[in-house]
């Protein structure tokens, strides 16, 4: 059988015959309601956690651990995942977590949780010695959330080994308003009663009975104390105390049966049968189903016995034996039920839900032939764990089956990127080739050097335009041509216009001569930089027709162990939740047995007492002839 969960961080685990408290929701993990979440994985990882999708929380958290993206929320996230993994029972690995979060010697908030922890898991796996330990070293940096659960497990653990004069002093720190703590008493004063220390336990629990109680859960609680009181006070033969306790429970709460059933033998016990019988006769009009009703059939008929009415009695038992033949029908019937599956299907298809996880809850009930039945089955710690176990285990393979399903596609997407890759590896090659990269290098080389040359011989014409090139030319051209002109005049008249031409040429190149290499030196710049990235390029073109039909052969590799490991996987999973289905079919099955059983039993009782009623009634006809005077 798994454990209850840790996540309820207060789950009350040393419960007597009335069942520990409920679980309450886990604390805000590492004080994130005070400060803000500075890595987004790790918020991400909190995101499903308090969206109730534990599964894809956890398998987000490890995912963002492995790949460092936690920090700085290392320790906070090692105590959310330890927390997780001991709420799917995983004491040992989470267990390592915590014992490891103490050794590295974290900071003392984050200590103290772990000690905190570690000493819950330690007390469910029996280890009390070494969970007193653990919770022995929790320091005063404790979150004040957990502060209440802290006292509870360590009366708890008092009271496990006895010492129950300290753990009910430890009790008088916690809230005597909270429900935890109430539980906590109320497990106390039951603990002491078995334990011998009936005056102290009744005190307690007489508190808990006579306490008001603002909400349902409280008022469920003071009928439990008031309940175990009644029959603590039967078995130490004081039926007046007894009535006193059992009629402070409510009539039609959850505990009116048994406080009926309980009630009307206490009266039995004080001789008066006819008071007795009140509370017999109500509770018998009840659900048949319930145990108490049960046993109020074959008390009936004791009744009218003990008030003589012998008649009335033997009526009364020949209903009990036809209304438990009745009732074995139909446990038979629901029993059948049950192993064809109708109660484990009903409910997954009434109760939905994402993923697995321990705060998943039964909230309607299926279709059964007797509705009636499903209450004593459901209400077992055993049924709700192992239905518990199955559904993770019919969760996991969904999960698998989807996982197959999903490595399939990106199978298919690697084929797809695979061609992609071959049909457009010719083109870039083509256009790799057709980029000469060492002939660009040349003649940048060559446009660098001539900007050097002119930079230092301060030379402006080498920065002229295309037009302004051609202007000189023209210039030049005129100052040869002069000496083929005849005429002096003309010729005087043209060297003069090209003089004054020439001038503002150079004047014009003089000015912008410093602009002008500033963009040359910037453009050598640009090319350099384009020149390096275009190699950077033909490089990465080289590099990936080696390393991307490696890449592809990897993922391929990668998708091939999945899926065999899946494949593996699944009829290993099938198969444990066919076996964990029929456990639970079987544990269903067996609670009504017993109930089948008991049955037997007061149907049995119920015949040999109309027999005695027989033989008494034979007996005395028979004394009544035999006294008879003679004719």
């Amino acid at each position: 059988m798994s454990v209850k969960p840790l996540l309820a961080a207060a789950a009350l685990l040393a419960c007597a015959a009335a069942g520990a408290a409920p679980p309450r929701p886990w604390p805000v993990p590492a004080n994130e309601s005070a400060r803000p979440v500075e890595a987004p994985h790790y918020g991400d990882a909190l995101f499903h956690f308090f969206q109730d999708r534990y599964f894809t929380s956890i398998t987000t958290l490890m995912a963002s651990q492995q790949l460092q993206r936690i920090a700085p929320h290392d320790d906070e996230a090692e105590v959310l995942r330890g927390g997780m993994l001991l709420s799917y029972g995983l004491h040992q690995e989470a267990g390592e977590i915590f014992t490891r979060l103490i050794d590295q010697g974290t900071a003392a908030p984050v200590r103290d949780r772990a000690w905190f922890y570690l000493a819950k898991i330690r007390y469910q796996r029996g280890l009390l010695a070494e969970a007193e330990d653990a919770i022995a070293r929790v320091g005063d940096a404790l979150p004040a959330a957990l502060e209440e659960d802290r006292l509870l497990l360590q009366s708890n653990l008092m009271m496990a080994r006895g010492d129950h004069a300290g753990a009910a002093a430890l009790l008088e720190s916690v809230d005597q308003r909270s429900p935890l703590g109430q539980y906590a008493r109320f497990n106390l004063g039951v603990a002491q009663i078995k334990s011998g220390e009936e005056d102290k336990g009744v005190k307690l629990l007489e508190a808990l009975g006579r306490a008001p109680a603002p909400d349902e859960e409280m008022r469920a609680l003071r009928d439990k104390a008031n309940l175990a009181l009644g029959f603590a006070a039967l078995q130490g033969g004081k039926p007046d105390e007894a009535r006193n306790a059992l009629q402070r429970v409510r009539l039609h709460g959850m505990q009116s049966n048994k406080a009926l059933l309980g009630f009307g033998w206490a009266a039995a016990e004080l001789k008066e049968p006819k008071l007795a019988l009140v509370p017999w006769l109500e509770l018998a009009g009840r659900d048949p189903s319930d145990a108490a009703v049960l046993e109020a059939r074959i008390a009936i008929p004791y009744a009218y016995a003990e008030l003589g009415a012998y008649g009335e009695a033997t009526e009364q038992y020949n209903n009990a034996i036809a209304a438990y033949d009745g009732e074995a029908v139909r446990l038979d019937e629901s029993i059948a039920a049950m192993r064809s599956g109708q109660l484990l299907d009903g409910l997954i298809e009434r109760n939905p839900g994402e993923e697995m996880g321990w705060f998943w809850s039964i909230r309607t009930l299926p279709e059964m032939p007797h509705a009636g039945h499903l209450a004593q089955v459901m209400a077992g710690h055993e049924f709700q764990e192992a239905f518990k176990n199955w559904r993770d285990l019919r969760f996991l393979d969904h999960n698998l089956k989807d996982w197959d399903d999903k490595l399939g596609v990106f199978g298919d997407m690697l084929d797809n990127r695979r061609r992609a890759y071959a049909e457009r590896l010719p083109a870039v090659q083509a256009q790799a080739r057709a980029v000469n990269l060492q002939a660009l290098q040349q003649r940048r080389d060559a446009v660098a050097g001539e900007v050097e040359r002119a930079l230092r011989e301060q030379d402006p014409q080498a920065f002229a335009n295309t037009k302004e090139h051609e202007l000189l030319a023209v210039i030049g051209g005129l100052r040869q041509g002069l000496a083929d002109v005849a005429d002096a005049a003309e010729a005087e008249r043209i060297r003069e216009r090209t003089r004054l031409v020439s001038g503002a040429l150079t004047w014009r190149l003089a000015q912008e001569y410093p602009a002008r290499s500033w963009e040359a030196q910037k453009d050598i710049k640009t090319i350099d930089a384009e020149l390096a990235l275009a190699g950077e390029r033909e490089a990465a073109v080289a590099r990936a027709q080696v390393e991307e039909p490696a890449r592809h052969e990897a993922f391929a590799k990668r998708i091939a162990e999945l899926g065999q490991r899946i494949r593996a996987l699944m009829p290993r999973v099938a198969a444990l939740s066919d076996e964990q289905r029929r456990e639970v079919q079987e544990i269903a099955a067996a609670e009504l047995g017993q109930q089948k059983e008991r049955l037997g039993v007061y149907s049995q009782q119920a015949r040999f007492a109309v027999a005695q009623m027989y033989d008494r009634a034979t007996s005395g006809s028979q004394k009544k002839d035999s006294d008879a005077p003679a004719q």
